[in-house]
């Protein structure tokens, strides 16, 4: 983003003038002139059909949410409660003009059939823009061979692996092989870090001892079940020299064992989530099942950990913030089959938070002090853009990006309650928090989508995004010499 200059002489389609503008690297009072659904101009004086007053206001890059399950039927086939146009109204609302959802391959899916029905669910009906990651749960030579390059050629260049759930987890063997496939086409792998032997072996343990409110949820999944994976895929990605990014990290360990890797030299990526910033062990521990509300895998942590995912924000071994939106009705239909009997092991997990993402950040990260304005950008969207292969088209304020912005009203109070957020769950775990700060206007390439806490998007005119083949999906190009005696390694890697 370069000095504002005077421009008079066109008339924008649109001007948002008066406003302070901000991206993930600069701050500056400008008008925001945008024509054709891109930022035509950053200057004094703009004129516009149509002129946005934002005296007061942040003008800020819509947010970028890169972790998102909407439409998608569990591993155990429980619906997330928000299909696409929910999910992505919700979404809208709190500032966010961009998801990335998962297209969810089950054992015995074939994953092309699996991309093409979540397409087409999302075309009809989202009314921002959108791209895809995969799930991927059955790496047989279909999928390996041809699906998984003929999705990447599509632009879909990230897809995720689970290291613990009985019905999604991959062996290493398995890893190593998705792996090699993404490296060699320039895709991120995405994992859930968690070492299932563990998690398995004490949820047994318990289940046989009667212990089955959702507290023993938290207690089976130990820190060091986390850590431990994240370690374990860390080192595989190195024998491979495949660029990975470690979902949803809940724990000291697991962040310094990520540092650790960076400082070395290891291209591996992170995220954390609410969840572990907001929320402890303590929310789930609840009479009943009411803690079913806060199960989500990994669970929240405690104050110290916490605090690890602050300072992980800070310093950058945490690359973005995203909402890992998971969201379950607290009823038969989702989180409690079998009602008041439900025990935490058939509990579906995920907790909701598409909508408050950004404002809880945005109140407890920078009205607190703790994080600046640009690292506010840069944590809910330019880092996501830049990591996922979006940017510069989303992710910032500059002439020809994409004009979608969110303007803050950065003192606007709001307190947090099930009927302030706009998705399908039926609850929030964060009901009762009192926020200060909140986009009340929203912009999603060029239109007005959202105003005066109003939807004015029709159903559908979300677009989907593909992705270019960003600095992040590259390998190092290092090699172990037991990598060399493979022909496929030396064989030169696709642009």
């Amino acid at each position: 983003m370069s000095t504002p200059t005077p421009q008079q002489g066109n008339t924008h389609d649109l001007v948002i003038r008066g406003g302070t503008v901000a991206t993930a690297t600069e701050t500056l009072q400008a008008d925001v002139g945008i024509t054709g659904g891109k930022v035509a101009a950053l200057g004094k004086d703009l004129s516009g059909k149509r002129v946005i007053d934002a005296a007061g206001k942040l003008v800020l890059p819509g947010g970028i949410d890169s972790h998102v399950h909407i439409e998608q039927l569990s591993s155990f086939g429980i619906p997330c409660a928000d299909d696409f146009y929910s999910g992505t109204v919700s979404a809208a609302f709190g500032g966010t003009t961009t998801i990335m959802p998962f297209c969810a391959q089950h054992r015995e899916d074939a994953l092309d059939k699996v991309l093409a029905s979540y397409s087409a669910s999302a075309k009809a009906k989202a009314v921002i823009d959108y791209g895809f990651h995969l799930i991927i749960a059955n790496p047989n030579d279909k999928t390996l061979d041809t699906d998984l390059p003929a999705a990447i050629g599509q632009g879909i260049r990230s897809f995720k692996i689970f290291m613990t759930y009985d019905r999604m987890r991959l062996s290493d063997e398995q890893i190593l092989d998705v792996m090699s496939v993404a490296r060699r086409d320039g895709a991120l792998l995405m994992v859930h870090a968690e070492n299932h032997g563990i998690i398995s072996w004490l949820a047994g343990k318990m289940v046989k001892q009667g212990n089955v409110a959702p507290r023993y949820h938290a207690i089976c999944h130990t820190r060091s079940s986390e850590a431990e994976a994240i370690n374990r895929i860390i080192t595989l990605a190195e024998v491979v020299d495949c660029p990975i990014l470690i979902v949803h990290v809940s724990t000291v360990e697991g962040i310094e064992t990520i540092r650790q890797a960076q400082a070395r030299g290891v291209k591996v990526f992170a995220e954390t989530c609410p969840q572990y910033l907001f929320l402890t062990a303590k929310d789930i521990d609840r009479p009943g099942v009411l803690g079913a509300a806060f199960c989500c895998s990994p669970p929240p942590r405690d104050e110290a950990a916490q605090e690890a995912c602050w300072q992980g924000l800070k310093d950058g071994t945490l690359t973005v913030y995203s909402s890992d939106h998971a969201p379950y009705k607290m009823d038969a239909s989702g989180k409690l089959p079998n009602g008041d009997k439900t025990t935490f092991k058939e509990m579906a997990n995920g907790v909701p938070g598409i909508e408050l993402r950004l404002p809880l950040l945005f109140t407890f990260g920078y009205k607190a002090g703790r994080i600046s304005i640009n690292e506010f950008v840069a944590l809910t969207s330019a880092r996501h853009a830049q990591t996922y292969g979006l940017y510069p088209q989303k992710g910032t304020i500059a002439v020809g990006s994409d004009a979608d912005i969110a303007i803050w009203d950065p003192e606007k109070k709001v307190t947090v309650s099930k009927d302030l957020v706009h998705d399908n769950t039926g609850y929030t775990p964060y009901e009762g928090r009192e926020l200060t700060g909140w986009p009340v206007t929203v912009l999603s390439r060029g239109d007005v989508i959202v105003e005066g806490g109003k939807l004015a998007a029709e159903r559908g005119r979300g677009r989907f995004l593909p992705r270019a083949a960003s600095e992040p999906l590259r390998p190092l190009g290092r090699q172990i010499p037991e990598m060399a005696q493979l022909s496929a390694w030396n064989t030169p890697l696709k642009p």
